[in-house]
């Protein structure tokens, strides 16, 4: 059903990639743009189907729906409803109005084309884009960010071990038996899982010598995390040396993320220290299809300050879209979406998993000397809600500086091949 009217050009701004367009520019989209209202119970989106539309939520709440019964809900002006509704294609979930719901309905082609012809802004000035090539960089550039925001690219996939043993551990019957089975298909993930066992870290009494007895010490989530954590490094991988050093950098950075998550979460919550691990390792996955991506446009990205311009600008964005198409729970994408958000504040009582990423960075940064720009611990919203649970400035640091050690042990973890 359609509605007519346009939205005021300030509520348009606050969709993302909208904002990225001029005024005139905003005007025209909304001409060309569709409103649709749904009434509670009525199906929006049918997963499987590509329909090259996006889909923003203006008003009500809808449901999501994925293939594996995963249900999950979006409500008008969350943070959630600033990007397109289930934006991947074909869908992958299934949406249905909750509420009573409306819809502004654009065209991906239509977008796109007003994303190429967006004027350049003052930030991207500064990130590098000179003058004097400033048409054809911005050109480039926008239909880079068009080709990754319609999901012309190859977003990447969970590992098959990986994606079998979180389905199996999910379900309430599975046995420690069939979750060794599973990952016994994969020679190289049954070794990693036995020597991480043996590890200093989960070390008991005696070594393990089989995938079911590491099972049974680790426990099926933490079997689960580990496993997940093991397959991401397939990831990050490209076909280009140049931008295989980038990948190489971001993976370095990713596991000394997790590493220091893991210890915060050991010592300072009472969040489970895999997932903790997981989240700084996935906390920019977004910037994998980036760097990948950017294999086809090598004159763009010849220089460096474009790449990374790029990585700056669509991180977040990307990487949330991963894990939606890897069904992760909410906590995870809150995670990727904020992990370099000094000024975020978790809206939940107690602290999660954003809050430890984002001070992990913190800890990250500071440790790799990239001190510039950064703020006071007491400044950080994530850094104050650890602080309840008696963490402070110097403490926090001392911490760290005496768990050094146990990030080792979880670098090598990491490093196990």
């Amino acid at each position: 059903m359609g509605a007519k009217g346009s939205l005021p050009l300030s509520r348009l701004k606050s969709f993302q990639p909208l904002g990225k367009l001029s005024d005139d520019q905003l005007v025209l989209l909304a001409s060309r743009a569709e409103r649709r209202t749904h009434s509670p119970g009525q199906r929006v989106i049918e997963r499987g189907v590509r329909d090259g539309l996006d889909y923003f939520l203006i008003s009500g709440t809808v449901e999501l729906a994925s293939v594996d019964g995963r249900k999950s809900m979006i409500e008008a002006e969350t943070e959630q409803a600033c990007n397109p509704v289930a934006r991947l294609q074909p869908r992958m979930y299934d949406v249905t109005a909750v509420k009573a719901c409306e819809f502004l309905v654009i065209e991906q082609e239509v977008l796109n084309q007003l994303l190429r012809a967006a004027p350049i802004t003052q930030v991207e000035m500064d990130s590098g884009l000179e003058s004097s090539a400033e048409s054809e960089e911005q050109h480039l550039l926008m239909e880079f960010y068009a080709e990754l925001r319609s999901n012309q690219i190859q977003l990447p996939s969970v590992p098959d071990v990986a994606w079998k043993v979180r389905r199996l551990v999910d379900r309430d019957d599975s046995t420690a038996a069939e979750v060794a089975t599973a990952v016994t298909v994969d020679p190289a993930m049954a070794l990693k899982l036995v020597r991480s066992c043996n590890s200093p870290l989960y070390r008991g009494f005696s070594d393990v010598r089989n995938v079911r007895e590491a099972v049974v010490r680790l426990g099926m989530k933490t079997t689960r995390q580990l496993v997940t954590v093991f397959a991401m490094r397939e990831i990050f991988k490209t076909r280009r040396a140049s931008l295989q050093n980038e990948m190489e950098r971001l993976w370095r950075h990713s596991r000394e993320v997790a590493a220091l998550c893991w210890v915060l979460a050991d010592h300072v919550t009472r969040i489970n220290p895999e997932e903790a691990l997981l989240a700084g390792l996935l906390h920019d996955i977004g910037v994998v299809p980036v760097i990948v991506q950017a294999e086809h446009h090598v004159n763009l990205f010849a220089d460096d300050r474009n790449l990374h311009h790029a990585i700056n600008e669509l991180r977040a964005d990307v990487g949330c879209a991963v894990l939606e198409n890897w069904s992760f729970p909410k906590p995870f994408l809150e995670a990727v979406r904020h992990a370099e958000d000094w000024s975020y504040e978790c809206r939940e009582a107690s602290p999660q998993l954003v809050d430890i990423v984002i001070v992990a960075q913190l800890h990250a940064m500071i440790g790799a000397s990239q001190n510039a720009g950064l703020p006071a611990f007491d400044q950080v919203p994530a850094w104050r809600r650890l602080g309840e649970l008696e963490l402070n400035a110097s403490k926090s640091l001392q911490l760290l500086s005496e768990a050094r050690n146990r990030v080792d042990e979880v670098q090598k973890l990491l490093s196990i091949r």
